[in-house]
């Protein structure tokens, strides 16, 4: 685990787990000490290490496929609620609660905006942290282009509108955009590369 940014408001740190090398993040506030868990992956023990150590109010799924929800059961078990979209929420064992769109999380004085970026899977969710240049992407965005959406329910034109409306258009070219696997980006380093993205048809 290691303490990947922070800033007077937030700490944000990440751990690599399980065979497909997922990010889990854990976005904190420096304030109140209260925490949030973006995708229980994998490697439960690790996770369920951070969450008692970060102070984790509740854990949330960018999406339901099966390399980011591998560790749900083992922290419902421990007594942490997760939340998913409604469309995504039948490809879980398990969950606590929906997440919907533009619905904001607080956590002691930060709020994380949910914003649903439907095209890897129907309820594909990303995550805005007020305040901050930080934009968790899921397995919407990566370096280089969009998530797979070869996989039952992705969509390569619903996936494209995703990132061209409800990350590139609003967001701030130096937003970093940490995905849900490999390296980040920022959003000035990947906008230029859409058409490329829409021309090549992946």
């Amino acid at each position: 685990m290691t303490l990947h940014w922070q800033d007077t408001q937030a700490e944000i740190h990440k751990v690599v787990v399980g065979p497909m090398d997922n990010n889990v993040f854990v976005v904190r506030c420096r304030q109140s000490g209260d925490a949030v868990l973006i995708d229980a992956a994998n490697e439960h023990e690790r996770l369920l290490e951070l969450c008692s150590s970060l102070g984790v109010r509740t854990v949330l799924e960018t999406h339901g496929h099966w390399d980011h929800i591998q560790a749900i059961p083992a922290v419902r078990d421990a007594g942490y609620e997760v939340g998913v979209t409604a469309e995504d929420a039948a490809m879980l064992d398990s969950y606590d609660y929906l997440l919907e769109d533009e619905s904001v999380i607080e956590l002691g004085r930060l709020r994380l905006h949910c914003v649903h970026t439907p095209g890897h899977t129907p309820g594909s969710m990303s995550f805005r942290l007020e305040g901050s240049p930080i934009f968790f992407s899921g397995d919407t965005l990566f370096p280089g282009g969009p998530g797979a959406t070869g996989f039952e329910g992705g969509d390569f034109d619903a996936i494209i509108e995703s990132i061209e409306k409800r990350i590139f258009s609003p967001l701030p070219a130096d937003t970093m955009v940490l995905p849900g696997h490999g390296d980040q980006t920022t959003v000035g380093a990947e906008t230029p590369h859409l058409q490329e993205w829409v021309d090549r048809g992946w």
